[in-house]
């Protein structure tokens, strides 16, 4: 398969014989100095079968997504070889992240204590920009470079809502607390919108009830448990 794109957690491959997109899952995980952390620009560390646990806790979501009646870009699986079949989207370098409590990067940036609540949740997005540290964009800006057209940016954070109330609610029956988490959001020929890349612990942050917050290997072993894996 040709590799159209390299990322920290998966690569992005082009079956041409098939004409096929395949997202392929790592066994890297995002963190800092030994830690992991689902908010980091960096890769912090790999764990052997993480790749394949990834893709399998995306595969549960986006078809749980689907069910719920948000659409994603989820075609079909190979757990074995670690490949999610995807629809051909153009996918903007953009983040959309929601937040219900501070946490994060967004306490470093504003000087706040973590666990505030938001009510209603906070949306923020960001441009996937690595050496600028992933800076917050607006509309005017994201239809300004050519990212979104007229309507697409309300219409995203529409999702990352709907997307944030059927994660809490699966999360809930397992004493976890979905404290923020980011998507990646992209679009068809004629402009309708998916939620695309992944749906797992790297993308999310969540407190137990003793009030910890479990890194993503953790996190992934309650969900396998609970979907019998």
């Amino acid at each position: 398969m040709k590799t159209l794109y390299s990322g920290k957690t998966k690569n992005v491959l082009l079956d041409e014989e098939k004409g096929i997109v395949n997202l392929f899952f790592k066994d890297d995980m995002t963190g800092e100095n030994g830690v992991f952390d689902p908010g980091s620009n960096s890769v912090g560390g790999s764990v052997a079968g993480k790749g394949k646990i990834g893709l399998k806790i995306s595969k549960y979501f986006f078809e749980l997504m689907e069910k719920n009646g948000i659409p994603t870009h989820y075609l079909g699986s190979d757990v074995e070889q670690g490949l999610m079949q995807v629809r051909q989207l153009t996918v903007p370098k953009l983040e959309f992240v929601l937040r219900y409590f501070t946490a994060g990067s967004m306490c470093r940036r504003f000087t706040l204590e973590e666990g505030i609540v938001f009510d209603p949740p906070y949306t923020e997005v960001t441009l996937k920009d690595d050496i600028q540290g992933d800076p917050l964009i607006s509309e005017r800006i994201c239809i300004m470079k050519g990212l979104l057209s007229e309507g697409q940016y309300d219409e995203a954070l529409d999702i990352l809502v709907r997307v944030g109330e059927v994660l809490k609610k699966e999360l809930a029956p397992m004493g976890l607390t979905l404290l923020d988490f980011k998507i990646e959001i992209g679009y068809d020929e004629n402009g309708k919108m998916y939620v695309v890349d992944e749906i797992t612990p790297d993308i999310w942050r969540v407190r137990d009830e003793n009030g910890n917050i479990p890194n993503q290997i953790d996190c992934a072993k309650m969900l396998l448990e609970k979907m019998g894996q």
